[in-house]
């Protein structure tokens, strides 16, 4: 019979004002103890509704059965089963929004913890010496992956099961993509990262690193190496701005490219010299999840204030609830309804200041969405030495441009259909590349469905 607690069992974390000042993974985890009873809330409906949530179709209330009886290897056998990457999506996934979202005991109560008790099985398997990975019988058929994110990683695993020759092409020199460069230690642990992608290793999966797609090689000349069918999953990389006076001032960064200085070339590490500003008060420009990201690592490289910019309200703030309450903890201060209009410069022509206005929520639109609407007279300065832009991302245009017949929208990311196949024929495309800056789990999702497709395509060419 199911433990009828109404909320879920705590998770150990670290202490906000220590983990403000250093890199370690916030949340520790669950114990086997821990695990085991959270596991003995879920009802084990016979109808799933869990895992209509589930981009990446995981057996949820099988695995969690499985927990509660702690047959951790088995719980993740069943995980691994749709899921190649358990331990990063267990960290990363919003499953409020996901899974748990249709949880039946989140009706009177929180929810199972299905995230967590994923993270855990995974953490678990890597702790006790690991599961090994099978190698399928090779099916004589091989397929390229452009990118090595979690959207090509995903394809990659579920093609290699099915004993496809799969060889990754990733243009940076550490596979993973936004995993390692994009998501900082605290959140997810590179360690976490490489380990899954070992697994795929093992599976035959082969990785090519510092392959610009585009550059070095082009998509067309990857079919006429032979690979049957091609998954662009190189992601959404292009950071955006808002053309506003003063972007080009010293102390202005993309997210993204401050995010990678600091997760892939490791500028939190004193034996690495990246350049990084050591800043003293921080504006992050943005709500979303890269947002608290790019505000909790100033934090962290000793930034006095960080302040996130947002223009709209703490109700329409885009990023996990969990991220927006540890960011809170640790310090951040959050200037909803404000908007920036300008950066302002001293005369060397460093950052000084954010000229920004306030902002009042507007009638409702057709939608019922009320805009924000800028406050006559409220202009002020926000006394800052960096601002970081966090407003988006968009795709490289590289690929597209260096392909013949793929087809792009007004926003630059490949047109595909259900089966997410582009306009070219043999080329399917997922994650970031086709829907601009989104999750890590809805990337997996778009992986999976193209993996399956890829399948059933060469499958009916042979």
């Amino acid at each position: 019979m199911a433990d009828m607690r109404l909320t879920k069992i705590p998770v150990t974390e670290q202490d906000p004002k220590v983990r403000a000042r250093n890199f370690e993974e916030v949340c520790l985890g669950y114990t086997a103890d821990e695990a085991v009873a959270e596991a003995k809330r879920c009802l084990n409906c016979k109808n799933k509704p869990c895992v209509s949530g589930c981009p990446v179709s995981v057996r949820i209330p099988e695995f969690i059965e499985k927990v509660s009886m702690g047959e951790f290897e088995e719980a993740y056998r069943i995980i691994t089963s749709t899921n190649s990457l358990p331990a990063i999506s267990g960290r990363v996934c919003p499953q409020e929004r996901q899974c748990e979202s249709k949880c039946v005991r989140g009706i009177k109560g929180e929810p199972v913890a299905i995230g967590r008790l994923e993270r855990f099985c995974a953490d678990y398997v890597m702790k006790n010496g690991g599961v090994s990975a099978e190698k399928p019988d090779n099916n004589g058929h091989k397929v390229a992956i452009v990118g090595s994110g979690p959207a090509g990683l995903t394809c990659a695993g579920d093609l290699a099961k099915l004993g496809y020759d799969v060889t990754i092409y990733e243009a940076f020199h550490t596979a993973g993509g936004v995993l390692m460069y994009g998501i900082p230690e605290f959140r997810l642990p590179k360690a976490i990262v490489q380990s899954e992608i070992e697994n795929l290793k093992a599976m035959g999966v082969k990785v090519m690193t510092n392959m610009v797609i585009g550059k070095v090689m082009s998509v067309d000349e990857l079919l006429d190496e032979g690979y049957e069918a091609i998954f662009i999953g190189s992601g959404a990389g292009l950071p955006r701005f808002m053309g506003i006076e003063g972007e080009g001032l010293v102390g202005v960064y993309s997210a993204n490219e401050y995010l990678t200085r600091i997760n892939l070339m490791k500028a939190y590490l004193e034996d690495y010299d990246t350049p990084v500003k050591k800043s003293n008060k921080v504006a992050v420009v943005g709500g979303g999840n890269v947002a608290m990201d790019a505000a909790r690592s100033a934090m962290r490289l000793g930034a006095d204030k960080v302040y996130i910019v947002y223009r709209r309200s703490l109700d329409e703030l885009p990023a996990r609830k969990e991220e927006v309450h540890h960011a809170m903890e640790e310090g951040i201060e959050f200037l909803i309804l404000n908007n920036p209009e300008k950066i302002l410069g001293d005369d060397e022509g460093n950052v000084r200041a954010v000229e920004c206005v306030k902002m009042e929520l507007g009638e409702p639109d057709a939608s019922g969405r009320r805009s924000p609407v800028e406050i006559k007279g409220s202009e002020y300065e926000l006394e800052v030495d960096t601002v970081i832009m966090a407003i988006g991302t968009s795709p490289n245009p590289l690929i597209k441009r260096t392909t013949t017949g793929l087809e792009t929208n007004n926003r630059g990311c490949l047109v595909v259909n259900e089966a997410m196949k582009t306009t070219k024929d043999g080329v399917y495309a997922g994650g970031d590349a086709v829907t601009g800056a989104a999750t890590v789990i809805l990337a997996m999702g778009a992986g999976k469905t193209a993996a399956k497709s890829i399948d059933e395509y060469i499958k009916s060419n042979n």
